[in-house]
């Protein structure tokens, strides 16, 4: 398995973790396309921080201010994967409920909302997802002190939003002696998102690759960069814990409830669905039940409380669910003359391949592209995934 670990000795920042990763050796085509696609052309380059070579990116961007709608409209016009803008997605709402926890209802991003913050974003996922590790760990976060002047005037450091996001989060902090903001929002907010694993649960492994990302501040005395390792542990990290929470419903309608799943997963379940049920006095009703990190509990329980309309939300804390290794391996295939390369999502346990499906929206897309039935694309990709898989001896049959 390929575990990244971040360590944020010295704080983080959207364009810290963007070098760092490419530093680390993620896809600097992809990474570029996607912020140019938001922003413009953006620049990496090497620099010296205290000694230590690192790479510096810079957006071109200036300040603006959004509203969230106007925020993910952008992002929709990105062309980083699909995956990545889901994930941006996903950061950008945790920035808003810690934007809405400070200011109020309908909160605009200021700062986070500028281009060059969007950018960060779009360009961290993009970044973190082309090295297609197994699972991130982050060390404490170091976060400063002292004051600041923002949108608002003088804050403290670290700044409400950055507290409020860490709060929602399971990512351990350190103040540090530094009078500065270490952390800026928009850095807390990706490593929550992109954190999956506890450190202390990777075990032995070996460091494979080192990756420096160079903040804006040159100071002397310390080095101002985030520093990521990428490391290959030979057993999977199994040790997982989750919470469950299960409602019972009998009178919310499908579209309702479809909305209902949809919303779940994008504030931050890992899983939601709905079972169909008898209940009391022979009525048709549906088990809704998400599986969310424990951090997640409590907001996801209110959106079940308040799109579902249910008066009650049982809570199953602290559920331990084992995990086995998972990769993505890209399969290219040639369909009525015309080549496609669509993703295979593999389940791996004792070395060997034990389960594998062709990626949906990937082989949706050439679906629709062809004009064949899915199950048709599909079944071509995973009848060349399975001789692939074959001739390299890591199939279990």
């Amino acid at each position: 398995m390929k575990i990244l670990l971040v360590d944020p000795f010295h704080g983080a920042a959207g364009d810290m973790i963007i070098g760092s990763l490419l530093d680390l050796g993620a896809d600097e085509g992809l990474v570029r396309a996607a912020m140019r696609s938001v922003v413009g052309e953006p620049a990496f380059e090497h620099v010296d921080r205290a000694g230590i070579r690192a790479v510096r990116v810079r957006t071109h961007a200036k300040a603006a201010h959004r509203s969230l709608a106007e925020v993910l409209a952008r992002l929709d016009e990105s062309v980083a994967p699909k995956e990545a803008r889901e994930m941006a997605r996903r950061v950008f709402l945790r920035l808003h409920r810690a934007e809405e926890s400070i200011h109020g209802a309908g909160a605009h991003f200021h700062e986070v909302g500028a281009d060059d913050a969007v950018a960060d974003i779009v360009g961290a996922c993009t970044a973190l997802l082309s090295l297609g590790v197994d699972g991130v760990a982050v060390l404490p976060v170091a976060l400063g002190r002292g004051f600041a002047t923002g949108a608002h005037g003088t804050f403290p450091i670290p700044a409400p939003a950055t507290l409020a996001v860490l709060r929602d989060s399971d990512l351990q902090t350190s103040l540090g002696a530094e009078e500065q903001e270490l952390c800026t929002p928009t850095g807390a907010a990706l490593l929550a998102e992109f954190s999956t694993l506890k450190a202390a649960d990777i075990g032995p492994a070996k460091i494979s690759a080192i990756g420096y990302g160079a903040g804006t501040k040159d100071p002397h005395h310390t080095p101002n960069v985030l520093r990521t390792l990428l490391l290959t542990v030979d057993t999977a990290v199994s040790h997982d814990h989750v919470d469950l929470l299960e409602t019972n419903v009998d009178d919310v309608t499908g579209e309702v409830l479809a909305y209902t799943l949809s919303r779940l997963m994008e504030e931050g379940a890992r899983d939601a669905s709905a079972l169909p049920l008898v209940m009391k006095k022979g009525r048709n009703g549906y088990l809704v039940r998400v599986i969310c990190r424990p951090e997640r509990t409590d907001h996801l329980a209110a959106v079940m409380a308040r799109e579902l309309g249910t008066l009650g939300i049982r809570c199953f804390s602290t559920v331990h669910r084992f995990t086995i290794e998972r990769t993505v391996e890209p399969v290219t295939v040639t369909i009525r003359g015309r080549s496609y390369t669509v993703d295979v999502k593999c389940g791996w346990f004792d070395g060997k391949i034990s389960s594998f499906k062709a990626e949906f929206e990937q082989a949706r897309a050439c679906a629709r592209d062809l004009d064949l039935p899915l199950r048709e694309v599909s079944g071509i990709v995973e009848d060349a995934a399975r001789q692939i898989f074959r001739e390299r001896g890591v199939l279990d049959e």
